[in-house]
């Protein structure tokens, strides 16, 4: 009698499949030419299982990769797990105590710099502190002050240079926010009261406040005692927006519901004093078959009446929503988005699409068929916020086996790219980088 072999899942073949490799290159080979204003580092970090295995795409060991840009060259490519406890077995889910061990993170999820500090973050766990050649130094729990996860997704605010973030969690307190200054001392960590443990995956910051997201996909013990993912879609919890002021951060924080949705990544939010604008790539249901793609919509809260209003802005699908980071929290016109195939059509062609919020027009690079581009990330020409710069962005190239830093000139995104920057070796399909200028 005959067996059918099931088929590997999806985060484990082909652009997705793991690189174990860790690999230090020089004198990258170049398509076009780099800008000379391009010097800094171009950072990366997605799942890698160093086993070959893992349960889901979330759950994989963190790599971060990298690119050295300086001089019009393409300097070196160079990439590293992230020696986090797990990793090196030193770790488990609790500690003797019976507490989550927060140093037990995958750090696979994104990579910032904040406060003179390269940090590999992932939000079940506390960040870890990378040096310039993404060696690891070491979990940081900004001097014993964090005590719960990090969020994957905190704003540095452009005025203050305050990072702003939040940990969540299974067990109470389920949601509890926090502010670390810009000279990287944890000035501020509080409680939010949620009804229950939810995904909490990013959140939105203005001038004024904090916009917090509590969205219905509920903790699931059965899963997580299985080692999966977790959580699950139950659309009975709802879905609320949690409004708390900057300046009374231990203040009331006002909810305000909305149509039950996902959503793991905002555009970005602003405000004028009594409107809060909040562009976000919404999914309408999570991990339920046949699930319409997530697409781009625009979330408005009157905090004088009280009303929502929910409006879809796009019907292209896309995720990786990202803007000039100077303009995080303001009212930025220009932000980008990234489409990608579904898993099972690994040929069809990616494309970046850069989006006009006030025009709400958009002009799109279409990247050839089993070119396949993750998050782009600003990299700007001057010191105008909003101004001129490029959008990078590494491409996973189907046909050669490999992948590729791209280069696009902001303002003229429909054209060829400005650069194409070849790797020697595949970029596995992940997740959240930046651009550390020099």
């Amino acid at each position: 009698m005959s067996t059918t072999t099931p088929a590997p899942p999806f985060h484990l073949t082909g652009g997705y499949a793991p690189v174990v490799d860790e690999t230090t290159t020089t004198d990258l080979a170049i398509t076009g030419r780099l800008p000379e204003a391009l010097a800094g580092s171009f950072l990366r970090t997605g799942p890698n299982p160093r086993s070959g295995s893992s349960p889901h795409w979330f759950l994989g060991d963190g790599m971060v990769h990298g690119v050295r840009l300086e001089g019009g060259r393409a300097v070196g490519y160079r990439n590293r797990y992230v020696r986090t406890a797990s990793f090196e077995g030193r770790a488990s889910t609790f500690d003797q105590e019976g507490r989550r061990d927060l140093t037990a993170s995958t750090a696979n999820t994104h990579v910032i710099r904040h406060a003179g500090r390269i940090l590999a973050l992932e939000e079940a766990g506390l960040p870890y502190e990378l040096t310039d050649d993404l060696d690891t130094v070491g979990p940081v729990d900004f001097g014993g002050r964090l005590a719960t996860a990090m969020t994957a997704h905190p704003k540095i605010c452009p005025t203050t240079g305050e990072l702003h973030g939040f940990g969540y969690g299974w067990a109470p307190p389920f949601l509890t926010y926090h502010v670390v200054d810009a000279t990287g001392r944890l000035t501020v960590s509080r409680e939010v009261e949620v009804p229950g443990p939810t995904m909490a995956h990013d959140f939105n910051l203005t001038e004024r406040f904090v916009v917090f997201m509590d969205l219905p996909a509920v903790f699931d013990l059965e899963r997580a005692m299985q080692g999966t993912m977790p959580y699950r879609w139950d659309p009975s919890y709802g879905a609320r927006l949690g409004v708390l002021r900057r300046d009374d951060p231990h203040g009331e924080v006002r909810w305000f519901e909305v149509e039950p949705c996902y959503v793991f990544h905002p555009v970005n939010a602003h405000d004028d004093g009594r409107t809060i604008t909040i562009d976000v790539v919404r999914h309408p249901e999570l991990w339920v078959a046949d699930a319409a793609p997530a697409t781009l919509w625009r979330w408005q809260i009157d905090l004088v009446t009280g009303a929502v209003t929910e409006r879809q802005l796009d019907d292209r699908p896309c995720e990786f929503p990202r803007v000039d980071d100077r303009l995080v929290g303001m009212d930025a016109r220009v932000a980008w988005t990234t489409t990608m195939p579904r898993p099972e059509t690994p040929t069809s062609s990616g494309a970046i699409t850069v989006h006009d919020l006030h025009g709400e027009t958009s002009v799109t690079h279409e990247l050839a068929p089993g070119r396949i581009p993750g998050e782009a990330v600003f990299a700007p020409a001057d010191d105008r916020p909003g101004g001129p710069g490029w959008l990078l962005a590494y491409v996973h190239d189907a046909v050669r086996g490999a992948s590729d830093v791209i280069v696009l000139d902001v303002e003229h995104p429909a054209d060829d790219p400005v650069a194409v920057v070849g790797l020697p070796v595949r970029v596995p399909r992940g997740f959240h980088g930046s651009w550390l200028a020099d």
